[in-house]
């Protein structure tokens, strides 16, 4: 006679020891030094531009080895350009719909009113760091963004952490490896396979030392900026927020029903990577760890690592609605009156230069700026009145971002059948535990 014994369970890890936790405390911590210690708080800057170098300092070269890992590993080039049409299609459907709620929120609240500013009284010099990168972005139009893809050598994209540019020459080598085939095509397929391991756990060890990184940003943030000084422009960033949260959970949550999936659910696995996104306004400090919990959850890894590679260029829902908003409560503020045919311009320049956003320094400033290059009855000068909450518009702009960027991962990877639902549902239920640190 047999008997069934019940497997031992794991010993629950101590609570110090969550990921999530520690940033948490970090978050708290900081909020506390910038309140009682401003000027030590603004000192400890330093931990968070460490952590972002460090951030930056792999993210191209898993960007380049997981996108052409993914279509070589694909095998069938006809499947990869099908994914990527679809990829693409809903990401110019949800840039537009972002666009419009921006746009459609900033009328209905009218943030902007009543505060009458001059734009000649304005302080230009504020603007002169974003002035020669959104010269590049809209001088040249379309024709200038397309050739701005185009790397020099692939070696300068990499080194210059151009995403757009590393992703660009990542897809024809991806392309070019898959017609190589055969045994020359494998063996580099495997040593790109090993390489992308390798980062992985290098990013994995850099993880670690997130809470520092958001410890010195909320520090920083607090301690130099305060509370008395965003009185002004409280309105617009709690607009922000709202109007995040509506397309997220709205928009982005009608979405994934048609899918099967709650999007409350989802928002709690991925619990950890956006309380770091928040805190350092940067959703490249995550991207490994993305990438591995959506494979993790049933979702194919030849679409992983070629959606959301894309969609940190082509996919910017939170930064779309962040664009309109912006210059609506510009024009508002300024008391500059806005036709139908301007806002049209709008929208139709967003489309445009919100795809460069990713990577550009400033990038929120740069592209504002470029947008309005293009509308002149608008004062590009007030861009000057967003510069002060730049920062805490960011750490929402970034969350909205990565958020937007995972659900079109699992729509598009449902809608080509790439996404084995039943183990969606055990994950996201509690069904697996993930630990993405571990490599």
């Amino acid at each position: 006679m047999s008997t069934i014994t019940a497997a031992p369970t794991a010993e629950p890890k101590p609570l110090y020891t969550s990921l999530f936790v520690q940033v948490l405390a970090a978050l708290v911590l900081g909020i506390v030094l910038g309140v009682a210690a401003p000027d030590f708080a603004i000192g400890l800057k330093i931990l968070s531009d460490a952590f972002l170098k460090l951030i930056s300092m792999i993210v191209a070269p898993i960007v380049f080895c997981v996108v052409v890992h993914g279509i070589a590993g694909a095998g069938d080039l006809k499947k990869v350009g099908r994914v990527g049409v679809k990829a693409l299609l809903y990401f110019e459907v949800m840039t537009t719909v972002a666009l419009v709620v921006g746009l459609l929120l900033a009328y209905l609240f009218g943030p902007g009113h009543g505060m009458n500013i001059d734009p000649s009284t304005l302080d230009a010099k504020a603007l002169n760091t974003y002035a020669d990168n959104a010269h590049k972005l809209a001088g040249g139009g379309i024709g200038s963004f397309l050739m701005n893809v185009i790397p020099t050598t692939s070696f300068d994209a990499l080194s210059r952490n151009d995403v757009l540019q590393v992703l660009f020459f990542a897809v024809l080598f991806g392309v070019g490896l898959a017609l190589v085939g055969g045994e020359k095509g494998a063996l580099v397929t495997s040593m790109i396979d090993a390489a992308s391991t390798v980062l992985f756990r290098v990013m994995g060890l850099i993880v670690r030392v997130a809470p520092l990184g958001v410890l010195g940003a909320v520090a920083y943030t607090v301690g130099k900026y305060g509370v008395g000084s965003l009185k002004q422009l409280v309105s617009l960033v709690m607009l922000f927020y709202i109007s995040v949260g509506i397309f997220v959970l709205g928009v982005l949550g009608s979405v994934m029903a048609l899918a099967g999936i709650n999007i409350l659910k989802f928002l709690s696995y991925l619990r950890e990577e956006l309380m770091i996104v928040l805190a350092t306004a940067s959703s490249d400090a995550v991207l490994p760890q993305i990438m591995k919990k959506l494979e993790r959850m049933g979702v194919k890894d030849s679409v992983v690592g070629l959606v959301i590679p894309t969609g940190y260029s082509f996919n910017l829902d939170a930064f779309s609605i962040y664009l309109t908003l912006a210059v609506v409560f510009i024009a508002q503020a300024t008391n500059t009156p806005l036709s139908f045919g301007d806002l049209l311009l709008v929208l139709g320049v967003s489309l445009i230069t919100s795809k460069g956003a990713h990577g550009v320094p400033g990038s929120a400033i740069v592209i504002l700026a470029a947008t309005l290059n293009a509308v002149p009855s608008i004062p590009a000068i007030g861009l000057v009145l967003v510069l002060s909450v730049d920062w805490f518009i960011g750490m929402a702009r970034a969350v909205g971002n990565l958020i937007g960027n995972c659900v079109a991962t699992v729509v598009v990877a449902a809608w080509e059948g790439d996404l084995d639902r039943a183990k969606a549902a055990k994950v996201l239920e509690g069904g697996e535990l993930v630990d993405v640190t571990a490599g």
